[in-house]
């Protein structure tokens, strides 16, 4: 099975490790792994600033990289989720729209991927400490991928997986949404500490970069010594 790496801008610039951490859990199950590397940015912080022209310039770009993927796979439900929106807004785009439907159809989040295509809920990981998952919003909300993870993490030997409380609420991220409404965003992702604290955890597992980082940088800020990490770490470790 050839799947390519859609790395997003997040886990390329700021978090390469998740990549490789993809890389070779899919690998592991003998999926053969290529990177285009035309692709860019999705076009979502873009597009959900307003500014449709221009986000769908890069999103074009995303639909060449791509077009001769048989699967795509990325470690992020948001940018994921993005991929799977192309076919709505070029919807009346002769040129763009069936291009648009078939990437859609091809692209998964990781977790999604293994457990949805792949038909794997135990990768064989071990990894000893008490973590609770944060539902990103994009990811479960507009993806739809909510058991997946979870079904991937109760295999995972060592590991004691804590309900997180309300974790139906958002961080406060929310890509622009931190930007242009600093002071509501703060509120929020303290709020989402605080609720993490509550689990006794020593480690908040997440399948979205953006929302790790926001969290993380609270709990830095506040001295609160849980640590962040990215579910591709967890599902690597052996």
């Amino acid at each position: 099975m050839r799947v390519s790496l859609f790395i997003t801008c997040l886990c390329d610039v700021m978090a390469s490790d998740v990549g490789k951490d993809t890389v070779e859990i899919l690998e592991r199950f003998g999926c053969e792994i290529d990177f285009p590397e035309s692709q860019t940015c999705c076009g979502q912080p873009a597009y959900n600033s307003g500014y449709v022209t221009k986000a769908k310039d890069s999103m074009k770009q995303i639909m060449k990289a791509f077009k001769d993927s048989e699967y795509v796979v990325g470690p992020s439900g948001s940018c994921v989720a993005m991929l799977r929106e192309y076919p709505h807004l070029f919807q009346d785009d002769p040129e763009w729209r069936d291009v648009a439907q078939e990437l859609a159809d091809k692209t998964y989040e990781l977790t999604q991927f293994l457990v949805d295509v792949l038909k794997i809920e135990d990768v064989g990981a071990t990894f000893h400490g008490r973590v609770t998952y944060h539902r990103s919003c994009h990811m479960t909300r507009l993806l739809g991928v909510t058991e997946a993870p979870y079904k991937l993490l109760k295999n995972v030997r060592g590991l004691e997986v804590i309900d997180l409380p309300l974790c139906e609420d958002c961080c406060g991220f929310g890509g622009t949404f931190a930007v242009k409404n600093s002071t509501i965003s703060e509120q929020m992702v303290m709020e989402k500490t605080d609720h993490i604290m509550e689990t006794g955890a020593d480690y908040v597992i997440g399948g979205d970069m953006g929302c790790l980082m926001n969290i993380g940088g609270r709990l830095s800020r506040d001295d609160r010594p849980v640590q962040t990490l990215h579910i591709t770490k967890i599902l690597n470790s052996q």
